[in-house]
């Protein structure tokens, strides 16, 4: 049985590769929007499922199990997801300095029997920026494709004091929650890699 990661992310393939979990890519291009009144978790969660059912229902074989996420970042009342552009990412930015948030990431598994969807969630805590900081952060470029603006395995990091839960959830995908996902569901117990 092959996983199918539903996802493009350069992030969360290097952490299912460090964990030795064996995957393919097959991206889904599924449109991020909250809807109305909806919660941060359900929202990462319907995400995750819906990028593993577009995989699923566009699969030729059905010994697979696909492998879809979700991470947003939330501040108070506020869902940080993807900057807009640079003054976007300036916004949200300053929105973590000399705080703290949540960064939530929605996990899916959908196989032939199989539908689990499940989340994680870890608190991370950011020293204050200065003005001069904060736009030579969003200058290097590194918070564009990042929710929440920011890369905690980057350069970010040297602003990030303390993080409540796991950290392989802040980069894109909690991987002991991955792990005990697809051991619940017998991914471990066929032929070793």
């Amino acid at each position: 049985m092959d996983l199918v990661l539903a996802s493009s992310s350069p992030r969360r393939q290097e952490l299912l590769r460090a964990a030795r979990i064996p995957f393919i890519v097959q991206a889904s291009n599924v449109p991020e929007v909250i809807r109305a009144g909806e919660a941060p978790q359900d929202y990462c969660e319907r995400l995750a499922f819906d990028k593993a059912n577009a995989v699923w229902q566009n699969a030729n074989q059905k010994d697979i199990i696909v492998l879809g996420a979700d991470t947003t970042v939330v501040v108070g009342e506020h869902i940080l997801e993807k900057p807009q552009d640079p003054h976007d990412a300036l916004r949200m930015l300053r929105l973590l300095s000399g705080g703290s948030h949540v960064v939530i990431t929605g996990v899916c598994l959908l196989g032939d029997g199989i539908h689990d969807v499940r989340s994680a969630s870890t608190t991370v805590h950011v020293a204050r920026l200065s003005d001069q900081e904060l736009e030579d952060y969003v200058s290097s470029g590194e918070p564009m494709d990042k929710a929440g603006a920011y890369g905690i395995q980057g350069m970010f990091s040297r602003w990030i004091t303390r993080i409540d839960g796991e950290y392989p959830n802040v980069v894109g995908l909690p991987i002991s929650l991955v792990y005990q996902m697809l051991s619940s569901h017998g991914f471990f117990r066929g032929p070793k890699p």
